[in-house]
């Protein structure tokens, strides 16, 4: 496993218009002056809803017009703008002191739900509810109150899916928490305007519905097959690897965790790179859920879990719900100081390593937007300019010449090789087509070492289930003597009970037709009697080798354990021919499971340095944007 400056990468193996949200500048200058305004409060130590800015009517008073002025001075501002904001936010603190009143007298929580964009208009968003009703009846509130079809919408709270069979108090929702709303189709403009338009949406919710269940479950078949033996030639699974491609050795605890984490991630990725911002947010929300469950060191070594938080800031940014986001402040530190640790001090761990740091440029330029970003909308003028041309000077350096980048797609190299290459050689043709040419030599040399040991893994499996033992024991030996067959044979000899009774595999654990008399007079002739001989040979399904090494181990007889699963084994009736009813069930089942798998390698990018490919289209645009925000509230400034 590398440690600092690497990555760990899954990778599958064996087999438009813009969508973009922007707020208008009208109402992007207006949420940074009442976030200034916040700060001056909160620096301030004033309680706009107490005296003397509050009277005993609850009504504003002269105070709140003097420290309007104030304000406006202090941020050379129109009085009666800032006195607006002021009277805006004192109204809302008494309504939340009104429903604090409530929750602690009468338990009636309130919970602010955010709609999505096109649903936002100016009303009210909040809805009371009791903490004991379930995910699912939450719910169906929402879906009344706000005209959504119930079955098409997901509701988030505190970055986690809301469970519908769980009650609000078992998930920690409480008073005053915010819920945003997913809605699971492309479009409510023209929706409800006939029937077939209804119908229409209906069956799209009910497909993106569906997409989301089978990533789950092809996620869930891979990851499982990772911790199998299967042909790389004939069976798709994923397998981690590091920055050069080589598959790593993660703890058997924490893999599964770490593939769940790492396929949810890329699917995610997936549905970002196509606009789906609906349908990524879940994915990336159940990345996060699957990498806590590994270990700190494993996350702070690699830099995976950082760019998912990138990921996961972006996706809220473009679904407009930025404010639903918490601790989207703490999500930019932890991947910044993430990227330090595995990058190191101006990138030079990532240079020893990789011999450039150019590519991985991209990463910092959206961590810089979305600071920048952050900061202007938390009414940091200064911190947002400062953020925003950093990135604004890292886009500029990564911009690709036109012609050098067409040079390359004709040597035959793809768009995405080239914008790769020519970053990580500084703009370089000629170093560029080497550097991709090199890289894919090296690649290829990988995975054909790669094929060749998985296949040799699988031959030893099947040697040893030919002597009789079960894949799961086969495996678990070679894993233990580090794949070496005579080692491995050497273990499951000394103990072969052990490995029997371990035995999970289902394609050995059905019932096995009476040993044959043959077979018994081999072992009746060894010296072993007949009823211990039959016993054994039912127990190691007529594998005389085993069932004689075992009674010879045991004094001519099978220790207690294995005389219970002799005994389970002969009241077990036989497999009746109605069993094969369930043959048609069972290959739909297989039919869903194979397009569940595919439709997530699918999604898994080939190239390990996916997650760098950028062409900084959207970046470019959003970085414009809010540069123009902060000249205008500093041209605004200078003119009042």
């Amino acid at each position: 496993m590398k440690t600092n400056g690497g990555r760990c990468r899954i990778r599958a193996l064996g087999g438009s218009q813009r969508a973009l949200w922007w707020r208008g500048e009208a109402t992007a200058q207006k949420k940074y002056l009442q976030a200034k305004l916040t700060q001056f409060l909160r620096e301030d130590r004033i309680q706009l809803w107490k005296p003397p800015y509050t009277d005993e009517n609850k009504e504003a008073s002269l105070a709140l017009t003097d420290l309007a002025k104030k304000y406006a001075d202090k941020l050379k501002c129109h009085g009666n703008e800032v006195e607006k904001i002021l009277e805006e936010i004192r109204c809302k603190a008494i309504e939340r002191g009104t429903r604090n009143e409530n929750f602690k007298t009468k338990g009636i929580a309130t919970i602010e739900v955010f709609l999505p964009r096109q649903r936002r208009k100016d009303r009210n968003t909040l809805l009371e509810t009791r903490l004991h009703v379930s995910g699912k009846e939450l719910r169906s509130k929402i879906a009344e109150t706000f005209g959504f079809q119930e079955n098409y919408i997901k509701i988030i709270i505190n970055k986690k899916q809301l469970q519908l069979g769980k009650s609000l108090e078992e998930q920690g929702v409480t008073h005053n928490v915010k819920a945003m709303v997913l809605e699971l189709k492309q479009s409510e403009e023209d929706a409800r305007k006939s029937f077939q338009v209804e119908e229409e949406e209906q069956n799209e919710a009910r497909l993106e519905e569906q997409t989301i269940a089978r990533t789950r479950r092809g996620l869930e078949i891979l990851a499982e097959r990772a911790e199998m033996v299967v042909d790389p030639e004939t069976t798709p699974y994923l397998d981690i690897a590091n920055q050069t491609g080589r598959s790593i050795k993660i703890p058997p605890s924490e893999k599964k965790a770490l593939m769940l984490a790492m396929g949810y991630h890329e699917k995610g990725r997936a549905f970002l790179k196509r606009k789906q911002y609906e349908l990524a947010l879940p994915c990336l929300l159940d990345a996060d859920k699957y990498f806590c469950e590994c270990g700190t060191e494993l996350l702070d070594t690699v830099d995976n879990y950082a760019v998912l938080q990138l990921d996961t800031v972006w996706c809220y940014f473009h679904l407009g719900q930025l404010e639903c986001l918490d601790d989207a402040e703490k999500k930019l530190n932890s991947a910044q100081k993430c990227f330090k640790k595995c990058y190191g001090e101006n990138h030079q761990r990532l240079v020893n390593i990789k011999g450039n740091c150019g590519k991985e440029k991209v990463l910092f330029l959206r961590l810089y937007l979305l600071q920048g970003i952050r900061n202007y909308h938390s009414g940091n003028g200064e911190e947002a300019c400062e953020y925003l041309n950093k990135a604004h000077r890292l886009f500029t350096e990564l911009c690709i010449d036109p012609s050098k980048f067409h040079s390359l797609l004709q040597l035959g190299f793809t768009a995405q090789e080239a914008r790769l290459g020519l970053r990580a050689c500084d703009g370089n043709v000629d170093h560029a087509a080497a550097h991709i040419t090199h890289r894919r030599e090296e690649l290829a040399q990988i995975r054909k070492e790669e094929q060749e040991k998985r296949k040799r893994r699988l031959e030893s499996v099947n040697v040893l289930k030919t002597m009789g033992y079960s894949t799961h024991a086969a495996r678990h030996a070679l894993r233990q003597a580090r794949g070496d067959l005579d080692e491995a044979l050497k273990t499951l000899l000394s103990n072969p009970q052990r490995w029997w009774l371990n035995n999970s595999d289902p394609e050995t654990n059905h019932h096995q037709e009476s040993p044959s008399q043959e077979n018994i007079d081999q072992l009746v002739y060894m010296g072993f009697d007949t009823g211990a001989a039959t016993a054994a040979l039912r127990v190691f399904r007529g594998n005389v080798q085993l069932a004689a090494q075992t009674l010879a181990l045991n004094g001519g007889s099978l220790p207690s354990d294995l005389q219970l699963v002799a005994e389970d084994s002969s009241s077990t009736p036989s497999t009746s021919p109605s069993d094969s009813a369930g043959t048609s069930s069972a290959s739909t089942d297989e039919d869903m499971e194979t397009e569940a798998v595919n439709e997530i390698l699918d999604d898994i990018p080939e190239h390990e340095e996916d997650y760098l490919d950028s062409t900084l289209e959207d970046e470019e645009i959003i970085i414009a944007k809010y540069l123009s925000y902060v000249e205008n509230t500093k041209s605004a400034t200078k003119k009042n």
